[in-house]
C-alpha cells in the first residue's frame, strides 16, 4: 500500500510516524514545497498536560518531545496595569522549528525521508492509494477536491512576532494607546525565547495607520506600545504581516482517496493554543480508522469523519467563542481587572463554576473575597 502525505509540518510528519509504526511495510512518502527548516511562527503551545494525549498509542514520540518543552502552571492577565494570576491553568511550549526537527528525526528512524522544495503539479495524477492533505490553510489537496469548504474571517487584526525575552507564564497584556486598545499574547517556548502576538480591533487598526506602514515601521510602533512588557527586548519578525484570523471548516473530510487533517481541514483560533494538538489528534483518529477497517481506504475515510467530527466540533466551537471574545475585547476592557480576568478565563464557555474552583482555587478564592460570584458571572 502506498501513502502520499502532502505537507511536512507537524501533522504530516506525525502521520508518517504513526503509519510506519503501525505498518512498517507501507510505502510512505512526504512531499513538502518548502525547505526542511522553513517555519512560520515561533513557539507551539500545548494546553493541559502537554503530550499526554500521545501516550496511549505513541509513548516514544511523547518521550522524545516532552523533555524539550517549557512548562508553566499559571496564566497572567494584565489589565489597567494590574496583573491577575490565574493559577492551575497549565500549558507547555516548544519552538516550532525544534518540534519539526524532533519529528523529522523520529521519522528518519523509521526510514521516512521527506522530499523538500517540491511542488506537486497534478495531485490527482499521483499514483498512490491514499493522499493525506496536511498542507495547511492554503491546502492544494483541498483545492483539488470537493470538500465543501467554508471560510470566514474574524474582524480583529493580529501580527505574529518573537522576542528574545522570557516570561514566567502565558500572559495576556491589555493596554490603551493613542489610537485605541491593544492586546499582546506572549509566552516563552525556550530559554530566552518567546512568542509575542500583537492584536487590535479593526477601528484601532484603521486609526493606527499600520496598514500603510512597512513592516519595520509598525514593528517599531508595537515595540514602543509594549515597551514596559518587552523591557528593551526587540520584536523579531518572521513573515510578520497583519492578518485576520480565518475560520475554516469542511463539510466533507475526504474525497475519493484524498483526506484532510489539521489546518487543511479546520482552523482553531490561537487563543486556545490547540492548533497543533488538534492536527495531531486528527492524525491519530485517521490512522485508528484505517486500522479498524483493515486498511480499506474507502471504508476508513468516512469512518474517520464520523468518529472524529463530534469531538472536533466541540473544540472548534470553543475556539470560535474565544475568538469572538477577542473581537470584542475593547468592550470587555471597561470591566475592573478581576471581573475582566474572570470574563477572559470563561470566554470559551467550557469552564463551569465548579471546574474553575477546582482548577484555580487561589484565583476563585480571591474573587470570592472581592464579592464576585462565579454563578452570577457565568
Amino acid at each position: 500500500m502506498q501513502v502520499t502525505i502532502v505537507g511536512a509540518g507537524p501533522a504530516g510528519l506525525y502521520a508518517s510516524i504513526l503509519l510506519k509504526s503501525e505498518r512498517p511495510d507501507l510505502d510512505v512518502q512526504i512531499i513538502e514545497q518548502n525547505s526542511a527548516d522553513a517555519t512560520f511562527g515561533f513557539g507551539v503551545v500545548f494546553s493541559d498536560d502537554a503530550l499526554a494525549f500521545l501516550r496511549k498509542d505513541d509513548a516514544a514520540t511523547a518521550d522524545l518531545i516532552e523533555p524539550h518543552m517549557t512548562q508553566w502552571s499559571d496564566i497572567h492577565v494584565v489589565h489597567k496595569g494590574e496583573k491577575i494570576v490565574i493559577d492551575g491553568i497549565g500549558f507547555s511550549g516548544i519552538g516550532r522549528l525544534e518540534l519539526l526537527q524532533l519529528l523529522q528525526a523520529r521519522a528518519a528512524e523509521l526510514g521516512i525521508h521527506p522530499v523538500y522544495e517540491t511542488r506537486i503539479k497534478a495531485i490527482d495524477e499521483l499514483k498512490t492509494d491514499l493522499i493525506i492533505g496536511a498542507d495547511g490553510l492554503n491546502s492544494r489537496v483541498r483545492q483539488t477536491g470537493n470538500f465543501g469548504e467554508t471560510i470566514t474571517h474574524q474582524t480583529n487584526r493580529f501580527v505574529w512576532y518573537g522576542t528574545n525575552r522570557e516570561f514566567d507564564a502565558l500572559t495576556q497584556t491589555f493596554i490603551e494607546t493613542p489610537y485605541g486598545p491593544m492586546n499582546a499574547h506572549h509566552y516563552s517556548y525556550a530559554p530566552g525565547r518567546a512568542t509575542f502576538i500583537v492584536e487590535l480591533a479593526e477601528d484601532t487598526f484603521a486609526k493606527s495607520g499600520f496598514e500603510t506602514m512597512e513592516e519595520p515601521e509598525y514593528r517599531a510602533a508595537c515595540e514602543e506600545a509594549f515597551a514596559d512588557v518587552l523591557e528593551g527586548a526587540p520584536l523579531i519578525p518572521n513573515n510578520s504581516n497583519w492578518r485576520q484570523f480565518p475560520n475554516l471548516s469542511c463539510a466533507k473530510w475526504h474525497d475519493g482517496k484524498k483526506v484532510l487533517v489539521g489546518d487543511a481541514l479546520h482552523t482553531a483560533h490561537f487563543s486556545i493554543g490547540s492548533g497543533t494538538r488538534l492536527a495531531m489528534e486528527d492524525v491519530i483518529a485517521l490512522v485508528d480508522s484505517l486500522k479498524r477497517h483493515d486498511w480499506d481506504v474507502s471504508a476508513a475515510l468516512p469512518s474517520y469523519q464520523e468518529a472524529r467530527s463530534p469531538v472536533l466540533a466541540k473544540l472548534v466551537r470553543a475556539a470560535r467563542q474565544s475568538s469572538d471574545w477577542y473581537d470584542d475585547f475593547e468592550d470587555h476592557m471597561a470591566l475592573d481587572p478581576w471581573d475582566f480576568a474572570l470574563a477572559y478565563i470563561r470566554r470559551a464557555g467550557r469552564l463551569s463554576s465548579e471546574r474553575l474552583r477546582s482548577l484555580a482555587p487561589a484565583f476563585t478564592a480571591e474573587l470570592a473575597r472581592q464579592g464576585i460570584e462565579l454563578e452570577a458571572a457565568a
